[in-house]
């Protein structure tokens, strides 16, 4: 039984007016997690470390699985036991997301709030070589090179009031990660792209970013 579409923040060319209006705004509504079990016609089912069909699986679940869904997010269409969608679940116990066309509940709508605080990560459109993950709890970025493209895998943060951007770059090449501690304010946002790009200590031109995805320094 599948939910509704829902919000998600837009990462070209409004970046400040993003960022502005979600320190202003306050946190994301709390809402208590849901459960919902894995169906899929038999096989485990891949857990990516970012909602997009193409990140990197980082375990699996068993079909017929109950999960515990913390928050949901808009990624890659997946077609899967319930159809096409873009819904993906993050699932903490798992340390990833799953496609919620795999994910039956009692519901028709949203079961769990917009993902924020705890659970930002990303990959690079165009099923590039970066992925990354901002760790909320002691403000650390990890950045991922998945594969030899060429390119260096770089985070570009911006912080409250818009300053940035700054800049955490994975340049040690394909299988590699990068964990780097980032001054982010104790209860303020910031607001990452994940892209990639040749390594620079100039302004570095950035291809293949993600939407914007904003998280909460815990």
């Amino acid at each position: 039984m599948k939910r509704t579409k829902f919000r998600r923040i837009a990462g070209s060319g409004l970046v400040l007016a993003a960022v502005g209006a979600l320190l202003t705004g306050g946190a994301l509504e709390a809402s208590a997690a849901a459960s919902g079990t894995v169906k899929t016609a038999g096989d485990p089912l891949n857990v990516r470390r970012a909602p997009t069909a193409s990140a990197t699986a980082v375990k699996t679940v068993a079909n017929g699985a109950t999960v515990t869904i913390d928050c949901q997010i808009t990624g890659s269409s997946v077609t899967g036991t319930y159809g096409t969608g873009t819904l993906w679940d993050y699932v903490p116990a798992l340390g990833g997301y799953i496609s919620d066309t795999y994910v039956f509940t009692n519901s028709d709508t949203r079961i769990a709030p917009d993902c924020g605080a705890g659970s930002g990560s990303g990959q690079c459109s165009d099923a590039c070589a970066g992925e990354a993950q901002y760790r909320s709890s002691d403000s650390h970025f990890l950045v991922y090179d998945t594969n030899s493209d060429g390119y260096s895998a770089v985070v570009a943060y911006w912080l409250k009031g818009g300053a940035g951007p700054f800049y955490v770059w994975n340049s040690t090449g394909e299988g590699t990660k990068v964990d780097k501690a980032v001054t982010v304010p104790h209860g303020t946002w910031v607001f990452y792209k994940v892209c990639v790009a040749n390594y620079t200590t100039a302004k570095p031109d950035l291809k293949s970013c993600s939407d914007g995805i904003t998280d909460y320094a815990a």
